[in-house]
């Protein structure tokens, strides 16, 4: 498996290239017209800088964020990935701070203690590079930096293992909508596909692992996700990096399941054909 932490190093973190997840013990659609025009869309539009004060270094930085109800959702992937029309909101759920280099996702950003603090002065914050905030909009590469970046913290910090498992899932959710909007005009475009696809399978496949152990050893719900729905999203996750019998085990237990909704087992129908189909 590459390093998954490639382009880190611009940030000052060699120090960090070669760092495990897991301890071992442990097209955009906005295409609405008006009076026969199209309406001009500009992803700025909808975004705004809230200001944060850093947990680790107590500094206030802005980040990009979306504005509330300015995108609509188009669709959920298998893998309960969210499409967004307008703009991929998935881009903008991780949060840096310039000035010392603590990164995590929205959900994580403010929950650090003293102990994880220290551990994330002396590891990161060291030979952290000050950056200056993005202008305008992320582009794809600045927001798996900072999906790398969170799940990089998340590790010095020993951060619960579904925390990191969900950080691994949505980098490859924000890497997957990268290669859906990579130009075909792209310099070797086919390459660069291949690329992507791997760098995504190798995020899916770390965030598989990490939800199959946080499931042994933490309580439900995992990152706001009931038992139901991660159940679900580890049938699709099996079946991604092609652990067959994996998913289709997992795939029964939703549809034998008292519990389990009548979506979320028509979602599993689903990912039991594709299993059939050879998808």
């Amino acid at each position: 498996m590459d390093n998954l932490f490639s382009g880190l190093e611009e940030l000052g973190l060699n120090n960090l290239s070669n760092i495990s997840i897991y301890d071992e013990d442990e097209k955009n659609d906005a295409d609405d017209k008006k009076n026969g025009q199209e309406d001009a869309f500009s992803e700025e539009d909808i975004l705004f800088d809230k200001s944060y004060t850093c947990p680790v270094c107590d500094s206030v930085f802005k980040s990009k964020t979306v504005k509330t109800g300015r995108v609509r959702l188009q669709k959920l992937d298998t893998d309960l990935r969210p499409v967004y029309l307008q703009a991929d909101s998935l881009k903008y759920d991780a949060i840096l701070c310039p000035k010392c280099g603590y990164a995590a996702l929205n959900r994580f950003f403010k929950h650090v203690s003293y102990k994880q603090a220290k551990a994330i002065k002396e590891n990161i914050s060291k030979t952290f590079k000050h950056i200056d905030e993005t202008e305008g909009i992320y582009t794809y590469d600045d927001a798996i930096l900072r999906h790398k970046m969170a799940l990089v913290n998340s590790i010095v910090k020993k951060a619960k293992t579904s925390e990191r498992a969900y950080i691994c899932l949505k980098t490859a959710w924000v890497i997957r909508g990268k290669k859906e909007n990579l130009p075909l005009d792209t310099p070797d475009h086919k390459q660069e596909i291949e690329k992507l696809n791997k760098e995504e399978l190798d995020f899916i496949t770390n965030a598989y692992e990490g939800f199959s152990e946080a499931i042994m050893k933490e309580s439900f719900p995992l990152c706001g996700m009931d038992e139901n729905t991660i159940t679900l999203l580890m049938a699709e996750l099996a079946r991604r990096i092609g652990k067959i019998d994996e998913s289709s085990r997992w795939v029964s237990r939703i549809l034998v399941s008292r519990d389990a909704n009548e979506r979320i087992k028509e979602k599993a129908r689903e990912i039991r054909e594709l299993i059939k189909e050879g998808r």
